[in-house]
């Protein structure tokens, strides 16, 4: 970065920097549940690694305000209404206060963690974007809201960077944004552009359908805006973890782990992550039971000890912006800490998880839907551990990622039948050794090559069946032997000629 603002500087004559070279833009929409906030703690450990443009409330099927007015409401999802029954005034509603209270926290810690990586942003200026959005009522898309006014200036302006909208809640206060737009520009001479513009920018990573406004609004108005739909792999990080993620994963979920690493003595902004039978109660939810450590023994989720991982359903949206060495940002079918993704049949602007994106769960021996996202947990949970280190301890006493060196590149053509030698190193900031590994992800690409590596030297054999255009995904992965020990990755696509 500092070569390139000297570029800027010496030369302004020549043309803008291309916009991947300057960091991904997102902006976060949440309704506020317990698992949004335990995700909005992680989320503000890797603010660093992204461009924050705003921080919105919103409602969704599951937490609405209600207008104030006794106005009665029936959700037209079919679960809630199951669920909490007809005319309801409000729904379980957390209020519009605690991303600033968690910012007051982060403020605390800040200085600590500019030690560690000096793009974490100021706690002052991440406060200046929150903002709240559609919040009355499920799907209510109706008002123009400070929330979705900010979305609408980001999609409209001049940066040609890509806007990455995360859906953490309901789609409605992006869906509100987008009908500004429409109701703005339609009718007008530049509507075809503006639209055309607005599409290109946007990209939705929505968890689950949470109410109707994609549906009924976003898909058929903007059917060329890219979507990243999420509705089976974040389960495993969410409530049902104990009946999804497989058993050598799940130590990195639990309390032992948990509490000793991430959440205990690890600073004022870790001390407010929700976790089982920490006494914690979240204002407003009369749903949150799970602080009560009398009520955490043969729940329908399991049984769960003191400070248990709850759930963070929603951090698979964030995650996607975090570049590990797994190159999944392009092209979402590629997985990685985000998960897995396939083309919709119907839709080509659509990547969608379920049964046509599942990888081979090899302590199962079968096709699971989840494990795109379970196979990273534990390196995810080490990292994660890393970043609550960084918010008390001194740089030279805390762990930091090693990188991940192909000498040949990423990409490299191939014979069917072809032995392609890789030349792998490492560089660690901690000086710490690294031990590097090398696999082959068959479901990402077309199928398994046999990969062997020794020393420094890994060994790819291109299966002689393989046709041209075949696609084989070799996964360099490095993980160093400080504490908590971290992972990261570089990803060979080799390509049948």
């Amino acid at each position: 970065m500092k070569r390139l603002l000297t570029i800027i500087l010496f030369l302004p004559i020549l043309a803008p920097i291309v916009s991947q070279d300057l960091p991904k833009r997102t902006i976060v929409t949440t309704d506020g549940e317990i698992d949004d906030v335990d995700t909005f703690i992680r989320y503000l450990l890797y603010s660093n690694e992204f461009e924050t443009q705003g921080l919105v409330y919103s409602s969704s099927m599951w937490h609405w305000k209600g207008d104030g007015k006794g106005t009665k409401f029936t959700s037209e999802m079919e679960m809630t209404k199951k669920i909490y029954g007809k005319d309801l005034t409000d729904l379980r509603w957390p209020g519009t206060q605690w991303i600033e209270e968690l910012l007051e926290e982060y403020a605390k810690v800040y200085p600590n963690l500019i030690v560690h990586d000096k793009n974490y942003p100021a706690p002052q200026k991440l406060l200046g974007l929150v903002k709240v959005g559609n919040i009355d009522f499920e799907g209510e898309m109706a008002q123009r809201t400070e929330g979705s006014k900010l979305i609408q200036e980001k999609l409209l302006d001049d940066d040609d960077r890509e806007l990455f909208l995360q859906a953490w809640g309901g789609t409605n206060t992006i869906a509100r944004a987008l009908k500004s737009i429409e109701e703005d520009y339609k009718g007008t001479k530049d509507w075809k552009a503006v639209k055309e513009k607005v599409s290109k920018k946007a990209i939705i990573y929505t968890i689950m359908d949470q109410d109707a406004t994609y549906k009924k609004y976003i898909g058929p108005n903007w059917p060329e805006i890219r979507v990243f739909y999420n509705a089976n792999q974040f389960w495993c990080f969410a409530y049902p973890w104990k009946q999804v993620v497989p058993k050598t994963q799940q130590p990195f979920l639990e309390g032992s782990f948990m509490g000793a690493n991430i959440i205990n003595d690890h600073g004022p902004l870790l001390k407010k992550y929700y976790s089982y039978g920490d006494g914690q109660k979240q204002e407003g939810d009369p749903n949150h039971f799970e602080g009560d450590i009398s009520k955490i023994i043969n729940t329908e989720r399991g049984s769960f000890s003191k400070y248990d991982f709850i759930s963070e359903g929603d951090s698979p949206a964030f995650l996607h912006l975090v570049d590990v060495g797994l190159n999944n940002y392009e092209d979402p079918s590629r997985g990685g800490w985000s998960g897995r993704f396939v083309l919709s049949e119907e839709n080509p602007f659509r990547y969608e998880d379920g049964e046509n994106a599942s990888d081979l769960n090899p302590e199962t021996g079968k096709m699971d839907k989840s494990y795109p996202q379970t196979r990273w947990i534990k390196a995810m949970q080490l990292d994660f551990a890393a970043r609550a280190d960084w918010c008390i301890k001194p740089f030279e006493e805390a762990n930091h990622a090693p990188e991940i060196i192909v000498k040949e590149g990423l990409s490299i053509t191939a014979k069917a039948g072809e032995i392609v030698n890789l030349q792998v190193s490492s560089n660690d900031i901690d000086d710490h050794p690294v031990y590097i590994k090398a696999w082959c992800y068959d479901e990402a690409g077309d199928g398994h090559a046999r990969v062997e590596i020794k020393q420094d030297m890994a060994t790819v054999e291109i299966p002689s069946a393989a046709k041209k255009g075949n696609q084989f995904h070799i996964i360099i992965e490095g993980t160093d032997t400080g504490f908590p020990a971290l992972t990261r990755y570089q990803r060979v696509i080799l390509v049948v000629q």
